[in-house]
């Protein structure tokens, strides 16, 4: 049996599985066994089971064996963001308001996983209730950057990102409500995709805001993620706004080639405030899509920058009114020794949330009230319609968008204090959120032993294309399955 599976793709590994070179048991015991070596140091983990785990990859073995249909990635062990629920496991959300909570049934995302014979590994650390862009914010433990333990994982989905970067697993699901799946991917040198608003089922999964939500995989290859995409992209009458995608399946249909193919670079999206390196490093992805065919065109989209005033309005409004239900009454942390019910849902509510947590239902509240609705929530509406608007226009220009994912390699972990400060991070993300379209973020440089994240942007229900773009990026970096030498392990 090879020594180090956790340092190979899911697509590798799958083709190993299907060839029976290896076992879905020995691959998973080899999982285990690093997760066990990182985790004291890297912090992705919130659960892990591995005996269901095992339980799961002896099934696979035997259906296997009897020579039954199976998936490209039956077999192959993933982890799930901790706000996405799986029957019968824990779901914390990184909250202290939801610690010892178990959900009875399973997100449709994590059906389809079990039913496409993923193994689950675990469920990983977030920012409390996908709030933050560190994983800084998590009541319950710490995440570190596999690359630089010193440094943040990114969030809010930095277990996900860190669990696959450490390899702990060759994928993992996460969540994207403005960069939650992209900022980590590019802090942490994965590939993360946020899909199409509607490609994929948010049943199960803890609303933030929901018309922004939108769960994706993080993997280590854009191969990888084309194949879990393919997984999870299924309509769901369960959820309202579910589609199913045009795109069809992406997975194994891949092809680098970029000729002719138009890639937008908006201007606003260079400018002040991202750093140098940064910069450098987005400059030879775009020299080297060039010199593979591309080309390059100088588009501008004047109302970005409206979307971090209009992101936050919209989303903390949303998140307000979705965290309501977490009173201490059904379910969840409720303080004791109460004296009356509004006692009740201040002290339990005070008590458990965490302070990003109650500043954004402060500000989602307020923007929502009597007096202050038209002034902000409603004109913050309007504004996102002009901005989905501009997004379509320029698409008529371009093919993909191609941007930085973030301002910044990732950052020391605690070195952000002013919230405005940590928001600004978001700059690069939070218009695909608002315009419901899809982006991916893959690694493109590394500077001072952190990777550098690109992101690409397209029109709704552009996966494909958006996918072919990210390979000839990676093909031409060199930085597929960047796994992480993760100091005090390797």
């Amino acid at each position: 049996m090879p020594e180090k599976l956790y340092t190979k793709t899911a697509a590798e590994l799958s083709e190993l599985l299907v060839s029976k070179k290896i076992s879905s048991v020995e691959l998973t015991e080899n999982v285990f066994s690093r997760i066990k070596a990182c985790e004291p140091l890297v912090g992705a983990y919130i659960t892990y089971d591995e005996e269901a785990a095992m339980k799961k990859a002896v099934e696979i073995d035997e259906k296997r064996a009897r020579g039954e249909d199976l998936s490209p990635l039956a077999g192959v062990p993933m982890s799930i963001k901790d706000n996405i629920c799986v029957a019968g496991r824990k779901m914390t959300n990184a909250s202290k308001m939801l610690e010892n909570f178990v959900p009875h049934y399973s997100a449709t995302v994590a059906e389809l996983c079990d039913e496409a014979g993923l193994v689950l590994t675990g469920k990983v650390n977030l920012d409390e209730f996908a709030m933050g862009s560190t994983c800084d914010n998590s009541a319950l433990q710490k995440t570190s950057n596999p690359h630089d333990l010193s440094h943040v994982a990114g969030g809010s989905s930095g277990g996900s990102a860190a669990s696959v970067s450490a390899g702990e697993v060759p994928l993992s699901l996460g969540s994207d409500t403005g960069g939650s799946i992209r900022g980590p991917a590019s802090y942490c040198g994965v590939v993360g995709l946020k899909p199409t608003y509607g490609a994929v089922s948010r049943y199960g999964v803890t609303a933030f805001g929901s018309s922004l939500d939108q769960v994706g995989p993080l993997a280590r290859s854009v191969e990888d993620a084309a194949l879990l995409l393919d997984v999870i992209a299924k309509k769901d009458l369960k959820d309202a706004r579910s589609k199913a995608a045009p795109f069809g399946s992406v997975g194994g249909k891949l092809c680098d080639d970029v000729k002719k193919m138009k890639i937008g670079i908006p201007t606003e999206y260079f400018s002040a405030g991202i750093r140098d390196d940064v910069l450098e490093a987005i400059s030879k992805s775009v020299d080297g899509l060039k010199a593979q065919g591309a080309e390059i065109v100088e588009i501008s989209l004047p109302m970005i920058k409206y979307a971090i005033p209009i992101y936050y309005v919209i989303s903390s409004a949303e998140a307000s009114s979705n965290l309501a239900k977490f009173d201490g009454v059904r379910y969840g942390y409720r303080a004791k020794d109460v004296v009356d019910l509004l006692d009740l849902y201040t002290r339990s509510r005070s008590e458990a949330f965490g302070d990003e947590v109650k500043r954004r239902i402060m500000l989602g509240t307020f923007v929502l009230s009597s007096g202050f609705y038209d002034a902000y929530y409603n004109r913050a509406v309007k504004a996102r319609a002009k901005l989905q608007k501009e997004f379509s226009d320029i698409f008529t220009r371009c093919d993909v968008i191609l941007t930085p994912a973030t301002p910044s390699t990732a950052i020391k972990s605690g070195s952000i204090i002013d919230p405005v400060e940590a928001y600004m991070a978001d700059i690069c993300t939070v218009s695909a959120n608002i315009a419901g379209i899809p982006a991916i973020a893959l690694p493109c440089g590394i500077s001072n032993g952190l990777p550098v994240g690109v992101q690409l942007m397209g029109p709704h229900w552009s996966e494909h294309t958006l996918l072919n773009a990210a390979l000839a990026i990676e093909s031409q970096s060199g930085l597929k399955n960047l796994t992480a030498s993760v100091k005090g392990v390797d």
